[in-house]
């Protein structure tokens, strides 16, 4: 008879995230389980994932509920585990030689690493440094590699460099959203005495103004490659073995379309920089009248009423696109609140500035059914604030993106890839094949451009001087303490570090510094005077007083700018005299920042006096 006993299932490690939203329940007590099968999906502000089980067994009890905030080492479940299960762990990654051992990425544990297969045929390139995947995080990784001297191959299917984000993400996004604002904005500029009359739209005008951005960004991007004699290769890329990758050319501007021709290549090191995709619902109807964000931003049509699926910065903000453009919206969203992951102070400024764009805002809803009509997309609600079945003209999925781990065939390479696509690495960047580095949205959350490029060139450092037996480079590591987010809506709403609801959920004693943007005098010249500066400190005794920045948000205009200074704070580890007493120049917005450190530090002379 073979032992059997109870084990807690915990949250993994989920990166820069201090809590997520449990938004599905996927197992009851009583159910018998596999490991690594879901047992929960939650949500962060960028994407949802799956959280599985670490081992097989009888469910029981759930400890979790919809709605819950879970964090690593929250107990999902308790399990009635046996055999080995019960006696021990899951198996953990290799260790790479002499490096830390590989740790899980954000969605959860890793299982064994599976064998290599063994190639036999020959090369058609061979380089130091192949890197799979020309985002940001990509061609940053093949650039710095090359700038430290080594031969590189960049691997990319579509016909730009760039990735997601300079194609049919952040880039584009923000030059309509820019538009967006100025469209905006001018429409308060009769009470100041200016008049414009009402605006004109030509959507094939802005379409192309979107595109000439991209092409500007995508074609330097190619005339750098070649100044660094960069090769770059088209097409999906497929590992065949521990040091081949197969490359099947595709062409057409979307990069789905292959021609039949292929190459390999040998490499050395291999960089993985293969990104993400939208998450797609299943029973949404394959409907041109429903999009992902990248559908979103060909901008073919406005439409009069448009639903947005997930109330997260990426559907806020081509709602505020579509919005400004004539569109009436309506968004539906599982969670008690819009974008998640922010403060509520920060977020209630932005949803007052925004009521009139939305008709519904459904919280504690989920999506349940859809069917496409002649008349639009007719859409089926359920939970607290559903209505009866909507129909729409437009229907924008924004619901998360997931990691494309699964599609490169990685397990040809050794390298452990999670059930929900994730690779697991080190903070060299390093999977547990020693030769082989990810980085970007396929190693975990955040799932952010700005932190794929830092990972980048780590990854390509630690290369370079495994190489060229460069000790300094080889000790690189990714070890950032913080990662800004920033929702470019209108206002912006930016925020980096711990949040206040992070600190109240977590006992985290803080002193808060808050500078109403109603005393800043370029604010209030600018007419916007409806945002705030908040700063947070270590208040802990240990701190006798003079605790360091642990976080802090900022709403208003140009928030994403300014969020920067907050997070090299941190990081320098600088306390609200250090930030007080910096000289910001006046009148300026970024002066809010030492207004709100001297708020904190007591010495705020453009506030009314603190009650005693």
């Amino acid at each position: 008879m073979s032992a059997s006993s109870l084990v807690d299932v915990k949250v993994p490690d989920i990166g820069d995230f201090d809590e997520v939203s449990v938004i599905e329940v996927l197992v009851k007590a009583g159910d018998t389980i596999k490991a690594e099968q879901s047992l929960i999906t939650v949500e962060s502000d960028k994407a949802s994932m799956e959280i599985p089980s670490s081992a097989a067994g009888v469910v029981k009890e759930v400890k979790v509920k919809l709605g819950d905030k879970v964090k690593q080492g929250s107990v999902v479940l308790t399990l009635e585990a046996s055999g080995a299960a019960a006696a021990a762990p899951a198996p953990a990654p290799a260790p790479a030689p002499e490096k830390k051992a590989a740790v899980p990425a954000a969605s959860a544990p890793a299982a064994p690493a599976p064998a290599a297969a063994s190639f036999t045929g020959s090369a058609d390139l061979e380089c130091d440094v192949l890197v799979l995947g020309a985002g940001p995080g990509g061609y940053s990784a093949a650039f710095r590699a090359a700038d430290l001297g080594l031969k590189v191959v960049l691997v990319e299917r579509y016909a730009t460099l760039g990735g997601v984000c300079l194609n049919v993400g952040c880039i584009p996004s923000k030059a309509l959203l820019h538009v967006a604002a100025v469209m905006d904005e001018v429409k308060h500029f009769d009470s100041l005495g200016v008049s414009f009359g009402d605006p004109k739209v030509d959507v094939n005008k802005l379409r192309a103004h979107k595109e000439k951005v991209v092409g500007k960004l995508t074609g330097g991007l190619t005339a750098m490659a070649k100044m660094r004699k960069v090769t770059t290769v088209r097409g999906v890329g497929q590992f065949v073995g521990a040091h081949h990758l197969q490359v099947e050319e595709t062409s057409g501007a979307q990069g789905q379309e292959k021609t039949g021709k292929k190459q390999t290549i040998a490499f050395k090191n291999c960089i993985i920089a293969a990104g993400s995709q939208a998450v797609r619902l299943p029973f949404m109807p394959d409907d041109p009248r429903v999009v992902d964000s990248t559908g979103a931003l060909a901008l073919k049509e406005v439409p009069k009423r448009m639903l947005i699926l997930g109330g997260g910065i990426i559907g806020l903000e081509m709602g505020t696109v579509y919005s400004t453009l004539g569109a009436r919206l309506d968004v539906v969203e599982m969670m008690d609140g819009l974008m998640q992951g922010a403060d509520r102070d920060l977020v209630k400024v932005w949803q007052k500035m925004n009521a009139p764009r939305f008709d519904n805002i459904m919280l504690k809803t989920k999506t349940v059914g859809a069917k496409a009509t002649k008349a639009g997309i007719e859409v089926t609600f359920e939970g607290e604030g559903a209505p009866a079945p909507q129909t729409y003209d437009l229907v924008l999925q924004a619901v998360g993106r997931s990691p494309n781990g699964k599609k490169i065939a990685a397990e040809k390479a050794g390298v452990t890839v999670t059930d929900r696509g994730f690779i697991p690495v080190d903070i060299q960047m390093r999977t547990n094949v020693p030769h082989i580095f990810a980085i970007g949205d396929i190693v975990g959350q955040p799932m952010l451009a700005h932190k794929a490029v830092h990972e980048a060139h780590v990854a390509a450092e630690v290369i370079a001087g495994e190489l060229q037996g460069n000790k300094e480079l080889a000790s690189a590591a990714f070890n950032a303490r913080v990662i800004p987010s920033v929702a470019y809506t209108d206002p912006e709403v930016a925020w980096v570090g711990l949040t206040e609801d992070q600190a109240k959920a977590e006992g985290i004693k803080v002193k808060k510094g808050l500078f109403p943007w109603t005393a800043s005098g370029r604010a209030i010249a600018n007419g916007r005077d409806e945002g705030f500066t908040k700063l947070l400190f270590d208040d802990s005794p240990e701190a006798h007083g003079h605790g360091r920045i642990l976080g802090g948000g900022i709403v208003g205009t140009h928030a994403g700018d300014m969020i920067g200074e907050i997070a090299l704070a941190i990081e320098m580890g600088a306390d609200a005299v250090d930030i007080g007493k910096t000289i910001h120049p006046h009148p300026t917005l970024g002066e809010s920042m030492g207004m709100a450190a001297e708020v904190a530090h007591g010495s705020c002379t453009d506030l009314p006096p603190a009650r005693k």
